[in-house]
């Protein structure tokens, strides 16, 4: 079992919850989390993920329980292409009616995503500020992008227009559709404060 050299831990200040990451970044990344929260329906995941040295997206694997039900997916990039697959155990549906499939039924429409963005987890907003080098950029920089949005505890995998714009003082300013937030980061792009979502503990 392989040793990763850093670590992160994350707790939530909108509900019961937190996530720690064990993580290797020195090329690229590549990191192990586990994260619980009870926002939706009470649920644990662990989750492992990668990307190539350019901090694009290329692996995930992720698992989340609760009581009497367990999903897992799994996403792979290859050749611009990504493929998804999924798997259940029990019936999410009896706890969350509203609980969409996991998966995504036309990965086709991920064609243009690079990132991975894990539902309210702290560490993916890194993934595209460190690809983008918006950790190094002057303030007033914006980019937008298309994550791969995973929500929990479904699974379900949306493609989800993003922008990061960046603030004085090593803060960026996050927006998706309606939503907006501010984090403040370290010098290498990790979320030390995500406003009413987490802090680092």
């Amino acid at each position: 079992m392989t040793v990763l050299p850093r670590a992160f831990a994350w707790q939530r200040t909108d509900t019961v919850g937190g996530e720690f990451v064990t993580l290797d970044d020195r090329r690229g990344l590549r990191a192990k989390g586990v994260a619980f929260a009870a926002d939706n329906a009470l649920y644990t995941c662990r989750y492992e993920l990668q990307t190539d040295e350019s901090w694009t997206s290329t692996r995930l694997e992720v698992a989340v329980d609760g009581a009497g039900w367990r999903r897992t997916l799994r996403m792979e990039r290859a050749a611009g292409r990504w493929r998804v697959t999924t798997a259940e155990q029990g019936d999410l549906e009896r706890v969350l009616p509203t609980a969409p499939m996991s998966g995504i039924e036309e990965p086709d429409r991920l064609h243009a995503v690079l990132d991975i963005d894990l539902y309210n987890s702290p560490l993916t907003n890194t993934l595209p500020i460190r690809r983008l080098g918006l950790h190094r950029a002057e303030p007033g920089t914006k980019v937008d992008i298309e994550a791969a949005w995973v929500l929990f505890p479904s699974l379900a995998v949306l493609p989800y227009a993003q922008s990061y714009e960046v603030l004085p003082r090593q803060r960026i300013l996050y927006r998706s559709e309606n939503f907006s937030a501010e984090l403040d980061i370290t010098d290498d792009g990790y979320v030390t404060e995500y406003s009413g979502l987490a802090t680092l503990a």
